[in-house]
């Protein structure tokens, strides 16, 4: 199901995680299926399964991939999801 326009990328990672009030990096884990992990290294991880820091994409370009979209804000890439 997609996302609603307009919604904010934390509302685009709580609906993905299917959580709820969470901030932005707490949703990203669940999303991830990680912990403690900042919002790029979750998406990223997620996106990889192994991908070093070193590799890490910024958030449009990971939001982009995991929606298999190009050139979207990272917001509208999930909303895709």
């Amino acid at each position: 199901m997609a996302g609603t326009a307009g919604s904010s990328l934390t509302a685009e990672l709580n609906r993905l995680a299917s959580t709820t009030g969470k901030a932005a990096q707490g949703a990203a884990n669940v999303y991830a299926g990680t912990s403690g992990l900042g919002l790029i290294a979750a998406l990223n991880i997620k996106a990889s399964g192994v991908r070093q820091p070193s590799a890490y994409k910024g958030l449009n370009d990971i939001c982009n991939e995991l929606a298999g979209t190009t050139g979207k804000s990272a917001s509208d890439a999930l909303r895709t999801l």
